[in-house]
């Protein structure tokens, strides 16, 4: 069963469609990159959205294996709630909220994404807010069991470019967007697609059969 998108939106992808310029993305990739730009009218995006060989793949099966997803803060949360109840209905977990007080010398989302890490490494992270939190889950890696993906798109000035970098440099399957831009609209946006795109994939699967 294909999923409603509604016309203001359909609308919105022709216009960015037409605008967009050349590109070297994969149809999955742009996919990607288009929900991105809907979401915040920057086509900017376009240049600073990086993946890693296999992530979409990994993202798509880790959604269709139901494996939890943890984000950062609530709005990432419930930035992407709708379509993951619409769709597999993984377990959502927000850090932020797994931690009432912050651990001495970590923030609160640092201290809860940790918690979740401890919990279900296997998981989907979505990172749109907390450069700490980022960093500190890539100081996990590479362990015994890694994330099925990351989401690398905290926004900002303090310890932004340095998470990245950090990110970047880990074997984990990760999307992440370059630069001091991203947010947690964006994290959303991405998480989104990639349940749209397994969606699709999953409704694939079951014609046929």
């Amino acid at each position: 069963m294909s999923l409603p998108i509604h016309p203001i939106m359909q609308q919105s992808f022709a216009v960015i469609d037409r605008e967009i310029g050349v590109h070297n993305f994969s149809p999955t990739e742009y996919a990607i990159v288009r929900r991105v730009i809907h979401s915040t009218a920057d086509f900017e995006f376009k240049e600073l959205i990086e993946f890693s060989p296999q992530a979409i793949e990994a993202g798509i099966a880790a959604l269709r294996h139901r494996v939890p997803i943890v984000t950062d803060v609530s709005m990432v949360k419930q930035g992407v709630a709708s379509l993951v109840t619409q769709t597999f209905g993984n377990s959502l977990i927000s850090g932020v909220e797994c931690a009432s007080v912050a651990l001495p010398g970590k923030t609160r989302t640092e201290t809860g994404l940790m918690q979740c890490w401890q919990q279900f490494p296997e998981a989907i992270y979505a990172i749109g807010n907390a450069p700490t939190a980022l960093l500190a889950l890539c100081e996990q890696l590479p362990a015994s069991v890694s994330p099925s993906l990351i989401i690398g798109a905290p926004v900002g000035f303090i310890s932004v470019l340095e998470s990245k970098v950090t990110l970047a440099n880990t074997p984990v399957n990760q999307i992440r967007v370059e630069g001091r831009k991203g947010g947690s609209p964006v994290a959303a946006a991405i998480l989104n697609a990639l349940i749209v795109l397994a969606w699709e994939e999953e409704s694939r699967g079951d014609r046929e059969k």
